[in-house]
């Protein structure tokens, strides 16, 4: 393989991840590095229109504001006499009627940004929207608490600054055989055995060759891992399904990760918003019901916390182009066997009290519920982690 090559097909390589002080032997490592809980964080990318995935379908002001877009109270599984589930998500619904699913209405943070790539970092990165920070909430759980790079995969071939430390970054890979491959190749192998211990510590670029270790090192683990589970289920034959059921084999084949990383995009619906927001959320709901059934049957889902955001609503008024602008505060669906309080969390969206852009407030800062998972979920210094501290909630 060229190195040109390598380099664009390995994400290890590209400086995604930097070496901690020396080299650790990751074969050796045990569960209780990091316990057994497993975290999954889902991105609807685009942002979602949360108004019509949870819908207010006995507001009149939802359906003045929306006569081409308001989803029609036929349409829709009524969860109280106030929401309902858009009809796509019954599986959702199911989870739901289970117990299993809570629902945080509002959620949003200070001085929102209605830039896609601004709100994604931070949301990322947990930050306020006037701070940029070149490290990830995830990221730097990593540092502190996993200290090896599989300690945090990302289901992609590149990773996202949510999953990058300062001296430990998290692991992007759709295929574990693939990449196990790549660390292998005849090119990769010749620049290792050029070097020794000795030569490494003499130049400045060692830390260059003990990446390039620790990626073969976790690469091999990873595969040689996650190849003991084969999944009994059938998935989704679209891109979503798929990184669900890798995350899913991971996860049921006790990979020593605790994080993950998930995305799903399209949700930028500013045009003709219907159809095609009923085709995404369909595939974001069978393929999220394959995934918990994958892991009940594994005995895993009792250990695994799922959340779902996007990195911000819609507009409540439509456009001219039936779709939806940009917006603010937005819903987000924390999934999990042994919730503290399933259902609704909080209030309906308020849409008699928008804010000066006629935008939904926030009552919620995301921030909350990430410190929430880290003090309640993952059992770590939250404050540590996203450098400030934040009020944590009981949905856990």
């Amino acid at each position: 393989m060229k190195r040109r090559d390598f380099i664009k097909q390995s994400s290890l390589a590209s400086s995604l991840f930097f070496v901690p002080s020396f080299v650790k032997a990751f074969e050796t490592a045990t569960k209780n590095v990091l316990g057994y809980k497993k975290l999954v964080i889902i991105q609807l990318s685009g942002g979602n229109d949360g108004l019509n995935t949870i819908v207010p379908y006995t507001n009149d002001i939802y359906y003045n504001n929306r006569p081409a877009l308001a989803i029609s109270k036929s349409n829709i599984l009524k969860i109280n006499d106030e929401l309902g589930f858009h009809n796509t998500l019954a599986p959702l619904k199911n989870l739901y009627d289970k117990g299993y699913l809570s629902i945080i209405n509002n959620v949003g943070y200070p001085n929102p940004n209605r830039s896609h790539f601004r709100s994604t970092d931070i949301w990322h990165t947990a930050s306020d929207s006037n701070v940029y920070s070149n490290t990830g909430w995830l990221g730097r759980y990593i540092d502190n608490h996993g200290k090896m790079p599989y300690s945090g995969i990302e289901i992609d071939d590149s990773l996202s600054l949510i999953l990058k430390g300062e001296t430990v970054n998290g692991i992007a890979t759709k295929n574990p055989a693939v990449l196990n491959r790549n660390m292998r190749t005849p090119y990769f192998e010749n620049i290792l055995k050029q070097q020794t211990d000795d030569h490494l510590s003499e130049h400045n670029l060692g830390y260059l060759y003990k990446t390039m270790i620790e990626a073969k090192s976790s690469a091999k683990y990873i595969f040689e891992t996650s190849k003991t589970y084969n999944s009994t289920f059938t998935y989704p034959q679209n891109p979503f399904g798929k990184q669900l059921k890798t995350t899913a084999q991971f996860i049921n084949s006790g990979i020593n990760s605790q994080v993950y990383y998930v995305s799903m995009g399209g949700f930028d619906t500013h045009v003709n918003q219907s159809k095609r927001q009923d085709k995404l959320l369909n595939v974001y709901a069978e393929s999220m019901d394959i995934f918990i059934k994958d892991l009940e049957k594994s005995d895993t889902f009792k250990d695994t916390l799922v959340l779902t955001f996007s990195e911000f609503g819609r507009r409540v008024k439509q456009n001219a182009a039936n779709g939806t602008d940009h917006g603010a505060a937005n819903n987000v669906f924390v999934i999990g066997k042994n919730l503290s309080k399933p259902g609704f969390y909080n209030e309906a969206p308020n849409l008699l009290d928008l804010d000066k852009n006629n935008d939904l407030k926030y009552t919620v800062d995301f921030r909350s519920i990430y410190a929430t998972v880290l003090k309640n979920w993952l059992e770590v210094n939250d404050g540590q982690v996203l450098n400030k501290s934040f009020k944590t909630l009981d949905f856990i």
